[in-house]
């Protein structure tokens, strides 16, 4: 097939995007989320379009937005939270590529992308929905727009996009973000040396970004032969392979990666590193395949009935499903493979107990292997209903709560 795409400047971008949604009364630009939006072309686009719906995952604040834009997501970041035209779509993210090819179709899908080489770029850092969402605008006759930028590292697997699949190419020679993690807290270090002790050689990590999974890789640096099939992953990877910890006749497979610079020029034209779709990294059966499948996820509350809400607090919208409901459930089908749910006991900012006698939000999750605090590790699997409560309130609960909890357990019928 011919190259397809033409590589104009960002005034022909704009024109040509501001023709092709002129019959749309609110056209729906679909776009790279995380740390990987293509900022510098969005903004010009956006700006000519006079109403929008802008689709993104875990949406930072650095994405421009005027009156006429309607936020629209099924995972809510910093950049779209507590937005007052917010729309939030709720899916499992395993879900969301199917959502592309019906009732969220594309009329722009806008990437970040490097610059073209032997007939094709590469998505880079973030691949996630973006292939479901190209082939959907295809499909569609909807535009494809690249912001080709030289800084973007060079992934393989699905990142890899024929020059055919893109309309338009805007070259822009910017900076990427870079995200560094603080130094874990001491309840985060307790947690995740209390996770990685379960930990053997040869586990497959689900391996995400935040205190707990930064935790838990530093208690594992002395495992060897460990996998990594994960949604998303940051800097622990790095940390990982530098100890000499992880499998190396085994792809590490992701779908989206943010970190720090050393962290996107180790990923740069890297083999080992496998950038999968999300309909793959997300599928539950994909990740009941591997072998010993540990994932680690938390929460915001934990309920005696071990029910996970991550998603609200109190009635208003704070994430999403994202990847949780998938990796819980596909770990628990991994042969040895084991869900856990971690977090603190108490909430330092809101000052209240993290476990609760029964959720009041839609629950994320449940059915987990076993839930862990700094207080200690409540095994939930194969556990009675009131072994489970007992274990939640003896084992993870914060020792102020406990009593109120057994009151609130026997009013349950749990005690």
């Amino acid at each position: 097939m011919a190259d397809r795409m033409r590589v104009v400047e960002v005034e022909q971008a704009v024109r040509e995007v501001r023709e092709h949604c002129a019959p749309h009364d609110r056209p729906r630009v679909v776009t790279s989320g995380n740390f990987a939006a293509p900022v510098d072309l969005l903004g010009p686009l956006l700006a000519e379009l006079p109403a929008a719906r802008l689709h993104a995952l875990n949406a930072q604040q650095d994405l421009p937005m005027h009156d006429g834009v309607v936020p629209e997501t099924t995972f809510v970041g910093p950049g779209f939270r507590r937005h007052p035209r917010l729309a939030y779509v709720p899916c499992r993210l395993s879900m969301v590529p199917r959502l592309f090819h019906g009732p969220l179709a594309p009329d722009v899908v806008v990437v970040h992308t490097t610059t073209p080489r032997d007939g094709q770029v590469s998505l880079g850092l973030e691949v996630n929905v973006l292939p479901a969402a190209i082939e959907a605008a295809r499909e569609r006759g909807a535009l494809v727009v690249a912001q080709l930028n030289p800084r973007m590292p060079w992934t393989f697997g699905d990142a890899v996009l024929p020059l055919d699949v893109v309309d338009l190419g805007v070259e822009v020679d910017a900076p990427l973000t870079t995200h560094l993690a603080g130094p874990p807290s001491d309840d985060a270090r307790v947690i995740g040396a209390r996770v990685a002790a379960e930990i053997g050689d040869g586990a497959t990590l689900q391996a995400g970004i935040g205190e707990v999974p930064d935790a838990t890789i530093a208690g594992v640096l002395e495992r060897r032969g460990l996998k990594v099939w994960t949604e998303m992953f940051s800097d622990g990877v790095l940390v990982l392979e530098q100890a000499g910890a992880l499998d190396r006749g085994t792809p590490v497979r992701t779908s989206f990666v943010f970190g720090s610079q050393e962290l996107y020029d180790w990923v740069d034209d890297n083999p080992r590193v496998r950038m999968l779709r999300t309909e793959t990294t997300n599928s539950p059966a994909a990740i009941a395949q591997q072998p010993a499948m540990t994932s680690i996820n938390t929460a915001l509350q934990v309920d005696l009935f071990d029910q996970a809400n991550a998603s609200r607090i109190g009635t208003r919208i704070y994430s999403g499903f994202g990847g949780q409901t998938d990796f819980t459930v596909g770990a628990s089908h991994s042969p040895g493979g084991r869900a856990f749910m971690a977090l603190r006991s108490w909430h330092p900012r809101a000052d209240v107990s993290t476990i609760v006698p029964l959720v009041d939000e839609p629950v994320t999750s449940f059915q987990h292997g076993a839930v862990v605090t700094e207080q200690g590790i409540a095994w939930m699997w194969g556990r009675s209903e009131r072994e489970q409560a007992r274990n939640l309130i003896e084992q993870a609960a914060h020792p102020r709560v406990r009593d109120d909890l057994w009151e609130e357990a026997r009013g349950l019928g749990l005690a």
